[in-house]
């Protein structure tokens, strides 16, 4: 007898692997951020300036419901946009917070109803070149320049996410959709901040064509 207890050997091999790993410099595995897709109704963004005349000077927005992104949010007011030869949509919703400059959302088929007969799919703020309307509220009417953009499918997610995926400011993903009618969407643009959860935003146009809401099998594909 040595008076020293035996180890057993799982004990060993437990002891070695351990070693090994931290040789190694081995982690876990990063779990998969939970990804979230939504359909983006038509809707409009208004600056300050804008809103002062639509709705008279000084009127701040109220909350109608919070929207995904953290400080995002649908508001209780509305307003018409009339576009070419005249047509119209109704109790078009504005979103919050306020922007620097006013921008209306629209999928095709809605620019189609309104009489125009090409909207330019643009990253959201990316405004040159692009076709005004005409804005009336209960105060006022604004005659926009620019700012009618069919909205590119694009994704929102934080740093440590954008990590996760291997992309940067401004690039692009794909999106596979799952189901009946599943379809993968290329040139999904990249947007990131701190304040972001990930999730993709696609038009009404879009989500009808793939049957968004018959499916939960959706991935990001870099």
């Amino acid at each position: 007898m040595t008076g020293y207890e035996q180890i057993s050997r799982p004990a060993v091999e437990a002891i070695i692997r351990q070693v090994v790993l931290e040789r190694l410099g081995h982690r876990p595995e990063p779990t998969a951020p939970v990804l979230t897709v939504h359909a983006s109704a038509r809707h409009i963004h208004v600056s300050r300036e804008d809103l002062d005349v639509l709705y008279g000077p000084g009127y701040e927005l109220t909350v109608h419901r919070p929207l995904f992104q953290e400080g995002n949010f649908a508001a209780k007011e509305l307003v018409t946009l009339i576009g070419p030869r005249s047509r119209l949509i109704s109790n078009l919703r504005i979103l919050g917070p306020l922007r620097k400059e006013s921008q209306v959302e629209l999928a095709f088929t809605d620019a189609i109803t309104l009489g125009f007969d090409n909207i330019p799919l643009r990253v959201s703020g990316n405004l040159e070149g692009t076709p005004g309307a005409v804005v009336m509220g209960p105060k006022g009417v604004v005659e926009l320049k620019k700012g009618v953009i069919r909205p590119a499918i694009h994704v929102h997610m934080s740093p440590e996410e954008a990590n996760y995926f291997g992309v940067k400011q401004g690039g692009t993903m794909k999106l596979r959709i799952g189901g009946p009618a599943g379809v993968t969407f290329n040139n999904v643009h990249v947007r990131i901040d701190p304040t972001y959860r990930l999730n993709v935003h696609m038009d009404t146009d879009e989500a009808n064509a793939c049957g968004l809401h018959l499916t939960k099998e959706v991935e990001l594909l870099k």
